[in-house]
Formats: structure tokens, C-alpha cells, sequence
């Protein structure tokens, strides 16, 4: 589980509440950053952010909050994604899912309209689907997992049309595990980027035997969350270029 706070754009005392209440996974903060190449994500929460600050504390990759639904656009997305670029980082955008309002391939479409697409520049990564916990209203979104299922293939598959890349899927495994099931059609495309707050990242989603990205703590070195990939930098320039460059 994952509070996410500074991701969402407005909460009701209800929904605060049960985001609260989804904590309990953060109980063991690792004490130190995981092995692999850190970086971190923000939202519109962090508004400017000093990224030469950030590159001077060690991040070498950031993901941007770009989009939730088809009615939000991060108004300090053009400074965060910009201004990671200029100082080296290898930055990504991310939409934060909402599988209630509208189908995915709708949603997919809005977050490459507002910033979600992708570059062949060395230095910009895929974009990645922030699925998890509902923080309006039902965990699942009211969906079944059948629902939710189609509802990210009809998402990975029109970002993967517009941009000819797969999205990284952003999860918790309990999530996953309530809400899609034992069911994984996406592992050999996708990238896992697995949210737990502990010493040890613990068990995967079904159909991945390792994560590609760790969002390992919410209050570390750097702004917003801090994430460790699981590999060198080297690896992850191969990621953003996809070949290609």
C-alpha cells in the first residue's frame, strides 16, 4: 500500500481517511536507500522543485506526475519535467489512473495529449499507468477484476499505438492481488514499478519475478518519493532509448 498524499489533486476528510488507513505496509521504512540508481518522483505537491539540488544529492531519474483522469494536468509539470532534463536526469511522466470516469484508451490519450508521450532523445522514459488505491471512493474503482483487467490492456495498448512504447505499470501488490488478480498479461511489456515503504521490497504482483523501479520511501533525501532502479544507469539509458538511439 502506499499513501501517495502528494499525488492527488483534492480529498475529502472521507477519503483521507481511508488513504490513512492504507499505511500499515510503511510500518519498517528502509533505513538506507536500496542498491541500484536513485531518483525520485514528484507531483504538482512539490510545485518548483531545485532539481540541481536534487541532481547534487544523488538523483539521476525523476517521473513526473502529468495527468489524472481525463479533468487534471499538474500545473508545475513544465518546470518538473524540464528542469530534471536540463541538469542530466533521465525523466519520465506518469498518469495517475482513474478506471471510474472513463475507459482507458480515453485516458491514454489525454496523458499523451498533456505530456505523456515519449521521445527518442536518450533521456526520456516510457510513460508510466499509477494504479492502485482509490483515494475518492471504492479500492477497486467499483470495478471487477475481469473490469479492471480490460480496463489496462485498453489503456497499455493505446499508449503503446500512440507512442510505440509499453507504459511502466505502477502498483502495489496488494492492490494488484484485490483488484486484477492472479492474472498478468502485461508483464512481458511493461515494466514493474512496485510502491512499498520497507526494508525489503517483499512479494511481487503475479507474473513478475523482479521490479525494474522501487518506490522505497516518502520522506528521504529528495523531493516527493524517493526510487531506486534496480540496475545501473547505463541500463536504464537502454530503457529510454528503447534501441533507438
Amino acid at each position: 500500500m502506499t499513501s501517495r498524499l502528494n499525488r492527488l489533486t483534492m480529498m475529502g476528510g472521507a477519503a483521507v481517511a481511508a488513504l490513512v488507513a492504507t499505511l500499515a505496509f510503511t510500518a519498517s521504512p528502509a533505513a538506507a536507500a536500496p542498491a541500484g540508481t536513485q531518483g525520485q518522483d514528484v507531483s504538482g505537491y512539490q510545485g518548483s522543485v531545485n532539481w540541481t539540488a536534487q541532481w547534487n544529492a544523488g538523483s539521476r531519474f525523476a517521473y513526473i506526475k502529468a495527468t489524472e483522469g481525463t479533468y487534471y494536468t499538474n500545473p508545475s509539470f513544465a518546470q518538473q519535467y524540464n528542469g530534471s532534463y536540463n541538469v542530466g536526469m533521465i525523466r519520465g511522466s506518469y498518469h495517475f489512473a482513474r478506471p471510474d470516469t472513463t475507459t482507458g484508451a480515453t485516458q491514454a490519450d489525454y496523458f499523451v495529449a498533456h505530456g505523456g508521450g515519449w521521445s527518442k532523445d536518450g533521456k526520456t522514459l516510457p510513460g508510466a499507468l499509477d494504479i492502485e488505491y482509490n483515494p475518492y471512493g471504492s479500492e477497486c474503482y467499483g470495478l471487477s477484476q475481469s473490469s479492471m483487467r480490460s480496463w489496462i490492456t485498453s489503456f497499455s495498448n493505446e499508449y503503446h499505438a500512440k507512442t510505440t512504447r509499453w507504459p511502466v505499470l505502477y502498483t502495489t501488490t496488494d492492490w494488484w492481488n484485490t483488484c486484477i488478480g492472479n492474472y498478468n498479461a502485461w508483464s512481458g511489456n511493461s515494466p514493474l514499478w512496485i510502491a512499498r515503504y520497507a526494508s525489503a521490497v517483499g512479494a511481487l504482483p503475479p507474473g513478475y519475478s523482479v521490479y525494474s523501479f522501487w518506490q522505497w520511501s516518502s520522506s528521504a533525501t529528495f523531493a516527493g518519493d524517493s526510487d531506486v532502479w534496480n540496475g545501473t544507469l547505463a541500463r536504464l539509458k537502454v530503457l529510454a532509448c528503447n534501441g533507438t538511439c
